[in-house]
């Protein structure tokens, strides 16, 4: 987080969102206050809580990307979940609990990832001895054979006198190194070994019917019947490749201190988790009271003491949400933000509304992002040795083509050129094994072809588009 000044974080965004200026913005600022606040003395660091932001608008337009973006340029645990999943204490489903219990599992297996690479230089040490006692297996010694060498006297001979006793074998290890010397050049990968791995016990089928908290309980009894459950190892033939990768994940696991991991992970969540609640306009109910709408208060109700800043029980101990960013989104075309409870209000201080896509932005969309769509397409279809080539009219009529079928039907965003893209490729990608070497240019009067029954049928383009 350090390196990351608000500005460089806004031109790291710009490489895979366009446009959207203030909410990268505000992203940014957010993430930059993380930084400034373990700077500030520790007495006045507990008091600065995060400034949660709430995004207001149009599915497809880079909320969720801009939030996971956001994590992964921070290497900040990152969960997103739908607020319409979670419901009221009382009520069959999902508790909103449940969302930091995940947050912290990701947090935990984030850390032993990074701690496992830490410890893989002497993993592949270990591994590699491993191996060469697998494709040299010890002699083993005979029993008869040491029984009669310590009954017999061979240090004098049958007049008494002092005999040297023969060497003894020459140690294999002359083979030893000849052999390691085969497997660093990668000489041996083919070769079979036989390994004796771990051997995954089966879980017995136990069926829950309790209220509480389910997903606690169901957590708990999985892992007493895995401490329960008898390790077992299997005998398995497999080449040195794979011999390799296996070993090699077992001993990194058993270098790796898990405590150490699980109290890092636990002050990661704590200090830079990142919940991204999307559809949070789903649950800000009209005030009825009555129906199906029923549990949505209570919904908000439940998501508030986390927001707020509380203590939850996971299995890798108590966790605080006090610092953790909550960044929500939702579409409000129903609802409004103001129809959420007051104090559910007052915790995402923070409000940014998102631009719809013009067709300028879906121009860009398909040509500037590291990521974008074209650059997926061509390097898939390079895969059957068929170059395709985008030219700029081309997609010019693409991004036209998208911004008036958003106007005219379900305005989807960006999502809208998946569809648009697939439907103008359809016969290049059922034809390309059978042309091989073949370029094929995409221009506008190419596109046009393939939408133009679609364009001229606007009851058609409804279901197709």
């Amino acid at each position: 987080m350090e390196s990351f000044t608000p500005r460089e974080t806004v031109a790291e965004l710009d490489k895979f969102i366009i446009g959207q200026a203030n909410a990268k913005r505000a992203v940014a600022i957010a993430l930059r206050n993380r930084w400034r606040r373990q700077q500030v003395p520790k007495e006045l660091r507990d008091e600065i809580a995060p400034k949660n932001i709430i995004m207001i608008g149009p599915t497809g337009v880079g909320k969720t990307e801009i939030a996971r973006r956001l994590a992964k340029l921070s290497n900040a645990p990152f969960i997103k979940v739908e607020a319409s999943k979670f419901t009221e204490v009382g009520y069959v489903g999902k508790d909103v609990e449940s969302i930091i219990r995940e947050l912290t599992e990701l947090g935990v297996n984030m850390l032993k990832e990074e701690e496992k690479k830490k410890v893989f230089k002497k993993a592949e040490e270990l591994v590699e001895e491993k191996l060469l006692d697998l494709l040299i297996p010890p002699p083993k010694k005979s029993a008869k054979n040491v029984e009669v060498s310590t009954n017999l006297d061979l240090s004098t001979d049958a007049q008494g006198n002092a005999i040297t006793p023969p060497p003894a074998p020459a140690p294999a290890e002359d083979t030893r190194e000849k052999f390691r010397g085969m497997l660093k050049e990668g000489k041996l990968e083919e070769r079979f070994v036989e390994l004796e791995a771990a051997a995954s016990a089966h879980m017995p089928m136990v069926e829950i019917v309790a209220g509480g908290n389910l997903d606690e309980i169901g957590m708990n009894l999985r892992d007493m019947f895995q401490n329960m459950m008898p390790k077992s190892n299997k005998k398995r033939k497999v080449k040195v490749l794979e011999a390799r990768q296996i070993l090699l994940q077992e001993e990194a696991s058993k270098l790796v201190d898990m405590e150490k991991v699980t109290k890092l992970a636990v002050d990661r969540v704590e200090q830079n988790g990142i919940v991204f609640l999307d559809e949070i306009d789903k649950i800000a109910g009209g005030g009825g009271g009555q129906g199906p709408d029923v549990s949505r208060e209570g919904v908000q109700r439940d998501i508030l003491p986390i927001v707020e800043g509380s203590t939850v029980n996971t299995k890798y101990g108590m966790v605080k949400t006090d610092h953790i960013l909550f960044i929500a989104a939702g579409a409000f075309h129903v609802s409004k933000p103001s129809d959420l409870i007051p104090e559910l209000q007052g915790r995402f201080p923070i409000r940014v509304e998102l631009d719809s896509l013009t067709e300028n932005d879906f121009y860009k969309i398909l040509t500037e992002p590291e990521n974008s769509l074209t650059k997926q397409y061509v390097a898939l279809l390079k895969t059957e040795k068929v170059d395709i080539v985008f030219q700029e009219t081309g997609l010019r009529e693409m991004a036209g083509f998208a911004c008036r079928v958003n106007e005219q039907t379900e305005n989807i965003g960006a999502r809208r050129l998946h569809t648009i893209m697939e439907r103008v490729l359809d016969d290049v990608s059922f034809i390309a094994p059978e042309i091989p070497g073949d370029k094929i240019e995409i221009d506008d009067r190419y596109v046009s072809d393939r939408l133009k029954e679609i364009a001229q049928n606007q009851d058609l383009s409804r279901y197709i588009l």
